[in-house]
């Protein structure tokens, strides 16, 4: 499921502290450039965990969405499917 969001920082309500976080993984990923000439190389994604509910996917959208980038969502379910070929059954 890739598909770029309107979502911003803005949209997300509650975990600032996570989105001042995120600020530099934004930052890296709409510019690039700015990293790889002192040696760093922007990451391919970023993995966000904790209990359900708690707004992640929401936060992953909005760090899409600020830097402009596609969202890719993957479930756990899915990510173990794709491992091990195997549903979470």
């Amino acid at each position: 499921n890739t598909m770029h969001t309107r979502t911003r920082f803005v949209d997300v309500a509650g975990v600032d502290a996570a989105k001042a976080e995120l600020q530099e993984i934004v930052l890296c990923l709409r510019e690039p450039e700015r990293f790889r000439m002192i040696g760093a190389r922007p990451p391919r994604g970023v993995l966000l965990y904790g209990p359900s509910g708690t707004g992640k996917t929401l936060l992953a959208r909005a760090v899409a969405g600020e830097a402009c980038v596609p969202f890719l969502a993957c479930s756990a379910s899915d990510f173990v499917e794709m491992l091990v070929g195997r549903g979470a059954a």
